[in-house]
């Protein structure tokens, strides 16, 4: 089922608006949800039949409102409402909700404010008794005033660096003459508690409602921990440059997304969420031991400045101090020595830096307790036990015991065989770091397609910038040929004094006419900028960069077959990374879009022995938003989907027509897209790429 409506900020449409947006909950159902022996299932939620006092009653009492009464047309359950259930604006204390009956009982724990409009929001938190079928976006709206707020906008919230949406955030609306102007700095998230809150449904949609016609300031933030708290370097959080009236925002369509399950809409605000770590506090948040040569530590926020580690059993030289990560903020601390040389607890100091109380850094030492304590495992329980029964009856015979050899503890993670091209080398993590490293003593032999002989071939080592224990040998492999890679016995040693046994690896060259190639022309570049070329899995996830990137062309090698994407970063800065916002200094992050072709697809279709040639121009990419350039990108992502729901819908039932021997398959069914566009429609055939040819021939 889709409703759909254009809405236009009046106060004599708001009933209707807001009936809509009760979705599922007012849909008629014709009989009892009570699913008899041998019928079909249940899958309707409840229907709402009563509420006392009647949704939208005006004149609440503040300090002694009545407890409130919703009946449905079944027996329901409550599931998370405190993950659920919110209120607009926020309650000191959230409501409580009961069952009783066919209805539930909503009772208020604060005292209320004046003149104000409240909306208890359930999200999903209401199923029916019998299947648990969640009763999707219903509200219980009141007012303590003479009358109910009825201003409604609508907007998207979206991961600024992913370019996708951003589900269940927050978003929070301050009456702008309630707050200060914020002029260099802004701190409205962190003094003032919203006038209005709203949430986003999965596809990172929300529609707040009643709002004020005045003007609001709107921020976003995604609530990781569910209190409904802003909390920097743990939730993304988003903003607008300028304050928005409700009353003078343009028409916007809304409809009821029958397969989601929830109202959607056209967005009017664009919010681009990121990660803002400015008010990290710099503290030693813990650390601990986690084998006899390792202890870690972990500092609250990046780049901590660390004036020394003292530790009373080890020396200072002894001590390798190892950031794990990008901003240093998780260290590793080896010990090089032998383990018998190691105590079990090592006690000491670190001197650092860190924020007191006013949130000044100040120089602190922190004391250090760092117990390992062998575990023994299972399976070692189980073979301790197999050799003391194996001693006892060798005793028992008169017979010589011979402990079975112990298997060398040295470790390195490293792939044994897989194919090598020149985007993809062998990859080697050593479980400590090395004392010694003999790159002299390996051995890589080739064996061209065809040829008798191995020949011994160049090679080189790339040692990791951000772990020291990662190495990477490189090497110009030769597409179809056999690789011999041999590291004798002892080329390496770590810290805990121990050395490799002899390791022989087989690899092959990648063969091209297995791979797709993809050639990205860029032109229309921003003179100030140089970009980032990401190819990303259908997922989002970067497989390759090309960093550095102005007009010309470049090429993506190697690319398995797949539906892919290319994922744009205006490096403004040049940096070589994508730079996050800053909300209190009203830096909005650096912009990252996705490209896609006329047709308005994201997704390319690569195949084995293809070639795919895409023209980005950078002045239409990253054109500036706005909000019909957003729906217009919703509505091609969601007949994208509807596409592939589509196609993998038609493949099950092909498989289960198969598989019956029978015919035939319903139809998939009208949904509506953003936008207005039915599903299906629009939807272009190919690969999404811009031209492409085989080369094959075929």
């Amino acid at each position: 089922m889709r409703i759909k409506s254009s809405i236009k900020q009046a106060t004599s449409t708001f009933t209707a608006v807001v009936t809509l947006l009760f979705g599922a909950a007012l849909l008629t159902k014709c009989a009892s949800t009570m699913t008899p022996t041998g019928g079909p299932k249940d899958t309707l939620p409840p229907v709402i039949v009563h509420m006392s006092p009647n949704n939208f009653s005006t004149m609440i009492d503040t300090l002694h409102p009545p407890k409130f009464y919703i009946e449905f047309d079944e027996y329901v359950q409550i599931k998370d409402q405190q993950k659920e259930l919110y209120t607009s604006p926020a309650m000191k204390k959230k409501p409580t909700v009961a069952r009783r009956g066919k209805g539930i009982v909503i009772q208020i724990k604060d005292t209320l404010r004046p003149n104000t409009t409240y909306a208890i929001n359930f999200g999903s938190s209401i199923l029916d008794n019998n299947e648990g079928n969640p009763l999707h976006s219903m509200r219980y709206v009141f007012s303590t005033g003479p009358e109910i707020d009825s201003m409604i906008v609508s907007g998207y919230t979206a991961d600024s660096y992913k370019a996708d949406s951003v589900s269940k955030s927050f978003i929070y609306f301050f009456i702008a003459d309630s707050v200060e102007r914020p002029q260099e700095w802004d701190s409205t998230m962190f003094k003032y508690k919203p006038d209005v809150i709203a949430r986003a449904e999965n596809n990172g949609i929300f529609i707040a409602q009643n709002l004020k016609p005045v003007p609001y300031r709107i921020y976003a933030f995604e609530d990781k921990n569910n209190n409904m708290e802003y909390e920097p370097s743990v939730d993304q959080v988003g903003f607008l440059d300028t304050t928005y009236n409700p009353a003078e925002m343009p028409p916007f369509t809304i409809w009821y997304d029958s397969l989601r399950h929830y109202p959607s809409a056209e967005p009017q605000l664009y919010f681009r969420m990121f990660m803002d770590r400015r008010f990290t506090r710099q503290t030693l948040s813990g650390h601990e031991r986690l084998n006899r040569h390792k202890a870690m530590l972990y500092f609250g926020a990046q780049h901590p400045e660390v004036v020394k580690i003292e530790l009373d059993s080890i020396a200072e030289d002894k001590v390798i101090y190892d950031p794990q990560s990008v901003g240093k903020d998780t260290v590793a601390l080896w010990f090089n020595l032998p383990a018998e040389e190691l105590p079990d607890t090592i006690k000491g100091n670190i001197t650092y830096f860190k924020h007191d109380s006013i949130n000044n850094l100040v120089e602190t030492t922190d004391k250090l307790r760092l117990v390992w304590v062998k575990t023994e495992t299972k399976e070692e329980q189980k073979e301790r036990e197999r050799q003391e029964k194996e001693r006892e009856r060798a005793e028992k015979a008169g017979e010589e015991y011979v402990a079975p050899k112990v298997e060398n503890p040295f470790k390195i993670t490293m792939p044994t065989s897989g194919e090598l091209n020149k985007d993809k080398h062998i990859d080697m993590e050593f479980e400590y770091p090395l004392t010694r490293f003999d790159s002299t003593a390996i051995t890589l032999r080739e064996i061209r397609d065809g040829a008798k002989d191995t020949t011994t071939i160049d090679f080189h080592f790339v040692h990791d910038t951000l772990n020291s224990r990662k190495y990477q040998l490189r090497a110009k492999w030769a597409g179809k040929a056999k690789y011999i890679l041999t590291m004798p016995a002892g080329i390496f040693a770590n810290i805990a004094q121990e050395q490799n046994d002899t390791l022989t690896y087989n690899y092959t060259g990648s063969d091209p006419a297995q791979y797709a190639t993809v050639y990205v022309t860029v032109k229309g570049t921003h003179p100030k900028a140089r970009y980032i070329l990401q190819l990303t899995n259908a997922q989002g996830r970067t497989q390759k960069e090309i960093f550095n990137v102005k007009a010309g062309k470049y090429t993506f090698e190697y690319i398995s077959p797949g539906d892919v994407m290319i994922r744009v970063v205006e490096d403004m800065n040049g940096n070589g990374k994508w730079d996050t916002g800053d909300m209190v200094a009203m830096r909005q992050p650096e912009r990252t879009e996705i490209y896609k072709n006329d047709e308005g697809v994201e997704l390319i279709t690569t195949k084995a022995n293809w070639e795919f040639d895409i023209d980005v121009d950078m002045d239409k990419l990253f054109a500036p938003a706005t909000m019909e350039s957003v729906i217009k990108m919703l509505d091609d992502r969601e007949d994208e989907r509807l596409k592939k729901l589509a196609e993998e819908r038609a493949k099950k039932q092909k498989e289960a027509n198969h598989k019956n021997n029978s015919g035939g398959m319903g139809g998939f069914g009208g949904f509506g897209g953003l936008g207005g566009m039915m599903g299906g429609s629009g939807m272009g055939g190919g690969s999404g790429a811009g031209g492409m040819r085989n080369n094959t021939g075929f």
